[in-house]
């Protein structure tokens, strides 16, 4: 027998060595299998200033995707998830959450806290969904627990764009809130969410968020302005007029500012592409145009105004302004600047298939 050669196994024993030290980096590794995912994370406040937590976890089950929802209520946000998560057979892990639904009054109270926590522990996406429940939310889930159509990403599918997603419903994700706290010129709008009679969800308005706090509410078509100043597209939103409806199908817009004496004056021009989808009557080109700019100027002007009463600017028109005003006087232009906005907005509307319609 051959004495043992410590030169010649030295390479061998080193890497042996070396895959002991990598495979000790596992030992905290958690199966998928023992994991849950919600990918909706609802959240209410409750006496002494607990939170109440909702989760909506999808379940594979013969071949479906059936639905749990749990809840928990605990000091903190992350409490509550641990509460549930204790009383689990898995481990519950947020990173898959697509969407965080608030209940009002909640929002109404204050969100910073609740945004500001989801920043700085990472456990949420900060690309996460954000809506408002206006029903109380054990109600909400409730309802949505017996409901027949409920599938495991239904809620997300609701605002996926190449899904359920309508330009009049707002996509605001968790980093826009936190930025809107955070700016002197931008608040954001947040969409107000019920259980429908015949649908699963519906879409009551949005919510006007100012510094992290819901203090105003527009219309599901105020929400489409909204959009159109957000860059996102309004294709497909159909609007009825007296002697028509129409679809619109493309929007873009231009803006010339100035401020004298602390008084900013905007002037917008919105090229509207819209095709003619039905007609009454005798129904002119000339006769939809002037319908439909004076159905948008009216409603632009509605919302501006009742906006500008709330000191919150969603359409985030200060950021017109940031290289006019002071930086140090920016911070004083949602209460001095906005309210004394004086603006003049005109719709341009170019209609794609007049061949049909008499032209004057």
């Amino acid at each position: 027998m051959k004495p043992f050669n410590v030169k010649s196994k030295a390479p061998i024993t080193v890497c042996l060595l070396l895959a002991v030290m990598t495979l000790t980096g596992c030992w905290d590794i958690r199966d998928i299998n023992h994991r849950t995912l919600p990918v909706v994370l609802g959240i209410s406040t409750v006496e002494d200033d607990q939170y109440k937590v909702f989760l909506k976890i999808p379940e594979p089950v013969e071949g479906s995707l059936e639905v749990k929802i749990v809840s928990g209520t605990g000091e903190t946000i992350s409490h509550a998830v641990d509460v549930i998560s204790r009383n689990m057979e898995t481990s519950v892990d947020l990173l898959h959450v697509k969407v965080i639904m608030i209940e009002r009054k909640t929002a109404e109270k204050g969100m910073k806290d609740i945004i500001a926590g989801f920043m700085r522990s990472r456990e949420v996406s900060p690309k996460a969904l954000v809506t408002i429940c206006d029903q109380n939310l054990d109600e909400f889930f409730s309802i949505l627990s017996e409901s027949k159509d409920l599938r495991g990403t239904n809620m997300f599918d609701y605002f996926e764009k190449n899904a359920g997603w309508n330009p009049e419903i707002a996509l605001t994700r968790i980093w826009e809130v936190y930025r809107s706290i955070h700016s002197y010129t931008r608040d954001v709008a947040i969409p107000l969410i019920v259980t429908g009679e015949t649908t699963t969800y519906e879409q009551v308005g949005s919510a006007v968020i100012k510094n992290g706090k819901m203090v105003e509410q527009i219309s599901n078509d105020e929400t489409l302005l909204f959009n159109a100043f957000n860059n996102e597209g309004t294709h497909g939103q159909i609007e009825v007029l007296n002697h028509a409806s129409v679809m619109i199908i493309g929007n873009s817009m231009d803006h010339q500012t100035d401020l004298t004496d602390k008084q900013p004056i905007l002037q917008s021009r919105i090229n509207l592409k819209v095709v003619v989808l039905e007609t009454r009557g005798k129904t002119s080109s000339d006769m939809i145009k002037k319908e439909l700019s004076h159905l948008l100027t009216d409603r632009f002007s509605s919302m501006l105004a009742k906006l500008q009463e709330s000191e919150a600017d969603i359409l985030g028109l200060g950021q017109l302004y940031r290289t006019k005003i002071d930086r140090k006087e920016l911070k004083n232009w949602r209460s001095i600047y906005y309210p004394n906005l004086k603006s003049d907005i005109q719709f341009h509307i170019d209609v794609q298939n007049e061949g049909y319609l008499r032209t004057t």
